[in-house]
């Protein structure tokens, strides 16, 4: 059993959730999504505050910083005023947007989606979700009728089990101002770059995996997660979605004793 020495004390502790994590400071919010029970559960805040502790096991040392909100810098200008809403096609598990100057902007802007070699934009569900309710896309199905919000998200949890908890994760890290990308060539989740950086400008800084208070990690798992962003020279981020979806966030790094 390894021992946690902790330094610093949290003014405010809830009662432990099974993932381990040892209780929270003032939960971080997103904003409100909209009209659905479950999207208006969503995560807002603005407070910074810090737990570190300090994890020993065998002979390396395992520094986790607890960071609870940084400021909010929205990654992109929603002004409906300013901005075209966009059409996207939602075609099997793609969602796809025409090149446009409009598209152009969207991608060189906030690195939304990726460009095919036929000149479309191909957004991931996570992103679609996110711009269709910010109202920046309308999503179109094969006989180009318009998806809903609330059935476009159930058919995006049918496709993807861990959907939503993944959503809450990169919905509240977008909101702060960072450009998320996926990671799975890295075996994470996502990939998420400093504020001010793009992806091509520079590497990422983390590599993030969103988990649910109530899922259970071995040591062997978290090991597993450690050594991913190590050889990646990355720094991993464990976030934790809670019963409210609120997000509290763990950086790990290696540490030689």
């Amino acid at each position: 059993m390894p021992k946690i020495k902790e330094k610093k004390t949290l003014k405010k502790k809830t009662k432990d959730k099974s993932f381990g994590h040892p209780g929270k400071l003032d939960k971080t919010k997103a904003e409100p999504f909209g009209h659905s029970t479950e999207l208006n559960k969503a995560t807002k805040k603005t407070t910074v505050k810090k737990k570190t502790k300090l994890v020993e096991q065998e002979d390396v040392a395992i520094n986790v910083t607890l960071e609870e909100s940084m400021h909010p810098d929205v990654a992109i200008d929603d002004s409906k005023s300013k901005k075209e809403v966009l059409d996207a096609l939602f075609a099997g598990e793609r969602i796809l947007i025409e090149k446009s100057d409009a598209s152009n902007d969207l991608y060189n802007q906030s690195r939304f989606g990726i460009w095919l070699e036929d000149d479309k934009l191909q957004l991931s569900l996570l992103e679609a979700l996110y711009l269709l309710e910010r109202g920046r896309v309308r999503i179109l199905d094969g006989r180009k009728k318009e998806i809903a919000l609330e059935k476009f998200l159930k058919k995006a949890k049918k496709l993807e089990p861990t959907f939503w908890i993944r959503y809450i994760v990169f919905k509240d890290m977008r909101n702060r101002g960072y450009i998320v990308k996926t990671a799975l060539k890295f075996g994470a989740d996502f990939r998420v770059y400093d504020r001010g950086v793009k992806p091509g400008d520079d590497h990422a800084r983390w590599v993030v995996y969103p988990a649910h208070e109530g899922s259970t990690l071995t040591w062997y798992d978290f090991a597993a997660k450690n050594r991913v962003a190590h050889s990646t020279k990355k720094r991993l981020l464990m976030a934790v979605v809670d019963d409210e979806n609120d997000v509290t966030y763990y950086e790990i790094r290696w540490m030689r004793p």
